[in-house]
């Protein structure tokens, strides 16, 4: 089968690869869509981020979707040819943390396309995949691609989840590719009062817009326009924090309320942060990372049609133009979401 590698920054290849066997517990999956995450371009564009690098070649990717082609011993709650959203985290179920619930931060956590570890967890862009069965949710009803958006959304699921009550707040959400554009729909879907979006591209603050932000602010044609948002100690209750710049992140500050909080999903590395402000306003800052048990109840949503993700799918490229895949999702001016097609 064709995999996608990366062996360092701006060497991309699609190479051939075994698949293995089908133990007891699994799944064969004919994979049909991936989707360009973030992270895929840290690792296409830099080699990696922060103090994670590629230090041996590794399959990218873990937004993806497929079609069950074969079944392992003893599964019986799914079949050959459901179409079915694949998470990519896979904790171990057996350390502290997963015995505490919180499986996102598993000490023996396998999550597709990381070179965290090594050796590196291999990824999910590759033609077909063994995974287990309880990794797989069906997805009757959507498309591959709405599938494979399953990821992201569990991220934003999270995120707000790490934030607390939602409802008849005023929400800041900065950086508006697809991580803050999910997270407007679902601090919509969880009943926020106002949403106002920042970012640097015209491109995502439309589409910011066209999902259910109330206002969006283009900071680097108006770099002010925060400011009128920090009379009175301040405006939102809650930002999101999707950029990972810290400019983003210590401009929003001014304009939060005391005792707000401040939710940091955008991963772009150590930033130095201004403690007065945080300490004197009482801000409450939290990380979110990842997901685990929010990915079934991501598929149910957009099932339901109660969060709509193909406004962000803004184009799917064959396995064999994969490249030209991760350069489009490069362009924020003409792309949200960049998917890749297997079959």
């Amino acid at each position: 089968m064709r995999a996608i590698v990366i062996h360092a920054a701006k060497d991309l290849r699609i190479e051939e690869r075994e698949t293995p066997p089908v133990g007891a517990g699994q799944v064969r999956i004919a994979m049909a869509t991936g989707g360009v995450c973030g992270s895929d371009l840290h690792y296409y564009n830099h080699g990696g981020f922060a103090t994670v690098r590629i230090r041996e070649p590794m399959i990218l990717g873990h937004e993806v979707s497929g079609v069950i082609a074969e079944l392992g011993a003893g599964v019986e709650d799914l079949a050959v040819g459901d179409l079915v959203a694949i998470s990519p985290s896979r904790p171990c179920g057996r350390c502290r943390y997963c015995a505490e619930g919180a499986r996102n931060h598993c000490l023996n956590m396998r999550f597709y396309g990381s070179a965290m570890p090594m050796p590196h967890i291999q990824g999910a862009f590759r033609e077909e995949l063994v995974a287990d069965a309880s990794q797989c949710v069906r997805a009757t009803g959507l498309t591959a691609g709405e599938a494979a958006m399953s990821e992201p959304l569990s991220v934003c699921l999270h995120a707000v989840r790490r934030a607390g009550e939602i409802l008849g707040k005023r929400v800041l959400v900065t950086g508006c590719g697809p991580i803050g554009t999910l997270a407007i729909l679902v601090a919509r879907r969880a009943g926020a009062a106002e949403i106002v979006a920042t970012d640097i591209a015209d491109n995502a603050l439309r589409v910011a817009a066209a999902v259910g932000a109330d206002r969006t602010i283009n900071v680097a044609a108006d770099r002010d326009a925060l400011g009128a948002y920090t009379a009175d100690k301040g405006t939102f209750d809650v930002l999101f924090e999707c950029s990972g710049a810290e400019i983003a992140l210590t401009g929003a500050i001014p304009a939060m309320r005391p005792r707000g909080v401040i939710v940091q999903v955008g991963n772009g590395g150590d930033m130095t942060l201004p403690m007065m402000q945080i300490t004197a306003k009482e801000l409450e800052l939290r990380g979110s990372f990842r997901f685990h048990e929010e990915f079934a109840t991501a598929v149910r949503l957009m099932q339901s049609g109660l969060i709509d993700v193909k406004p962000l799918i803004t184009h799917t490229i064959p396995l064999a133009e994969a490249e030209r895949a991760f350069q489009i999702a490069n362009d924020r001016s003409a792309a949200m979401k960049a998917q890749i097609a297997f079959n």
